[in-house]
């Protein structure tokens, strides 16, 4: 009996051996490490960013569209721009279009396809960027219209610029001041010009300055003897300052052989530097003849140093570099979620939308304040002008 008993034990023990070891061989692997490229699996912590938010830490790609370097102006716009934006952090990538559209339209797609975070375009034709900007907004892209209005879209975020209007009250402000319109008989004989019809600003400056100059054509007092008034009449393609040389002869062969042409509103540097010629071809700049007063904008060099000469009467002074402070503020701030610095939400209508912007004010230069504003700002050295 004692024997079974021993037998029977042994054998029980033997199968709970065998029970347990079966067991534990499908439950319980042996503890290893995770594969380097496996995370635990565990919840996240409560403040761990989304699967899909960049690190806190990750540098944020700025493309920067310019419309051409045929402009000194637009190449100081770069250049304040990738100074101001990686001074804050951000990498940079800024190309020129030479002014044209296909090439523009191909380095903001490439921007858009290289990961670009942020888009600050200033467009050569606004109309023209419908598509690309429909991809940067489906790939979460902060847009930026930059002192070009980009229209007929609703894909575009904030916009910076200058007090496009108050360029065009400041360049007419400069015709009546030199021909003293509200003193003077008169009648004096004008002719005008305008910018790129392609260019949403173009508008703003004509009728800027149209307001100023049109009651006095209304009165008789200035004169247009061309009859060409209006944008559609007026502009210059692509602000290109042979177009408006070429325009200017027409005008002085067809309508000023036994007149004198007293102002012209020209609404860039670089069409001023093209009347000029013209002018100067015909005989005005002498003491015989003097030069109308010919107006311009954005202080290129090439007519401040006009204005010291005597030549071209006045430009319009817009401090590129507090735009490109501005435009990094507007960035950052809607990056960030802060509220975005803007102090206009009624102007810029671009056909689909009003487009929440800052404007910067526009300074009237001549050979009065010219280093004031010029100089002493900083802006340039005495050595770029003298």
């Amino acid at each position: 009996m004692k024997k079974q008993v021993w037998t029977l034990l042994v054998v029980v023990a033997l199968m709970a051996t065998l029970v347990l070891s079966a067991c534990g061989g499908a439950a319980a692997p042996a503890a290893q490490a995770p594969a380097a490229d496996a995370p635990a699996a565990e919840a996240p912590a409560a403040d761990a960013p989304a699967a899909d938010a960049p690190a806190a830490d990750e540098v944020k790609l700025v493309g920067i569209s310019m419309p051409t370097k045929s402009s000194s102006r637009w190449i100081s716009d770069g250049e304040n721009m990738v100074k101001v934006f990686e001074a804050a952090g951000y990498d940079t990538d800024l190309q020129f279009a030479e002014d044209d559209i296909p090439t523009q339209l191909t380095q903001i797609e490439s921007m858009v396809a290289n990961g670009a975070d942020v888009l600050v375009i200033a467009a050569i034709d606004g109309a023209t960027l419908t598509d690309v900007l429909q991809k940067a907004h489906d790939a979460g892209i902060l847009v930026m219209a930059y002192d070009r209005l980009l229209v007929n879209t609703e894909n575009v975020d904030y916009y910076s610029t200058f007090d496009n209007f108050q360029v065009g009250v400041l360049q007419a402000q400069q015709i009546v001041d030199a021909l003293d319109l509200e003193n003077a008989a008169g009648p004096f004989n004008v002719e005008l010009f305008g910018g790129s019809p392609d260019d949403t600003n173009a508008y703003y400056f004509y009728d800027g300055a149209m307001s100023v100059l049109q009651p006095f054509i209304d009165s008789g007092k200035l004169v247009v003897q061309s009859g060409q008034m209006g944008m559609d009449k007026v502009s210059t393609l692509r602000w290109d300052g042979a177009t408006a040389q070429a325009r200017m002869d027409n005008l002085l062969s067809a309508y000023y052989a036994d007149k004198r042409v007293d102002a012209v509103l020209s609404p860039y540097d670089g069409l001023s530097i093209g009347i000029l010629s013209s002018l100067k071809g015909v005989g005005y700049g002498s003491a015989e003849q003097p030069m109308p007063v010919v107006t311009g904008q954005d202080a290129e060099i090439p007519s401040v140093r006009s204005i010291l000469a005597g030549e071209q009467y006045g430009t319009i002074f817009k401090d590129t570099r507090e735009l490109a402070k501005v435009t990094a503020e507007m960035v950052d701030a809607a990056l960030s979620g802060a509220e975005v610095p803007i102090n206009n939400t009624t102007t810029y209508d671009n056909g689909v939308k009003v487009v929440p912007s800052y404007l910067l004010v526009p300074y009237s230069v001549d050979a009065t304040n010219w280093r004031e504003l010029l100089i002493d700002s900083g802006y340039y050295t005495a050595d770029q002008i003298e």
